[in-house]
């Protein structure tokens, strides 16, 4: 296996990460887990994972693929054997389910945070990522997207919520996932 540092970083990672978005719908348990073991026992250490997993989103599966990643940390006590990745899920269509106000506020990436923790078993996360973007973007199968430009740059605060999760210890490294350009 081949791995690199994740930059500005010492967090070694292979460069094939496990995604991990069909576990509690496309795949069972026990699939996960056994995708997991023959991944590790293959050099992979890299494990993607969001709070929406898994896909096709619905309240009965979110965060069913945590819950898996976390049943089989639990199981094999090999934590520091992996490096994990989760998101917090950005304003999408169809996700209300998750959290009331689904924004990057302290409080959501707290909630969120919290939760995502809870269901891995693990007391931190080696990256964690805001989810698509808060501002209006055009998404996944949306024709004819018109641009709505209200929106207000709160980037400054929502990176000082994740360095105050870094400083705690719940956050290793933060990220960004799905952006786009701007318009």
């Amino acid at each position: 296996m081949k791995y690199t540092t994740l930059p500005n970083t010492d967090i070694k990672v292979s460069k094939i990460c496990l995604g991990s978005m069909t576990w509690g719908e496309q795949n069972t348990e026990a699939e996960g887990h056994a995708q997991m073991d023959y991944a590790l026992e293959r050099g992979v250490n890299f494990i993607d994972t969001a709070e929406m997993y898994s896909v096709p989103g619905n309240p009965k599966t979110q965060g069913s693929t945590e819950s898996i990643i976390g049943t089989w940390l639990a199981k094999n006590n090999n934590r520091d054997q992996v490096v994990l990745a989760s998101k917090i899920t950005g304003p999408l269509r169809f996700f209300e389910h998750i959290r009331k106000n689904l924004n990057f506020s302290k409080e959501a990436l707290n909630d969120a945070l919290t939760k995502s923790l809870k269901r891995l078993q693990t007391d931190y996360l080696d990256l964690y990522q805001l989810h698509w973007p808060e501002r209006g973007v055009n998404v996944f199968g949306v024709r004819d997207y018109t641009h709505n430009a209200e929106w207000e740059d709160n980037i400054a605060q929502v990176l000082e919520a994740l360095e105050s999760f870094v400083k705690e210890g719940k956050i290793r490294q933060i990220g960004l996932s799905n952006e786009t350009l701007g318009v």
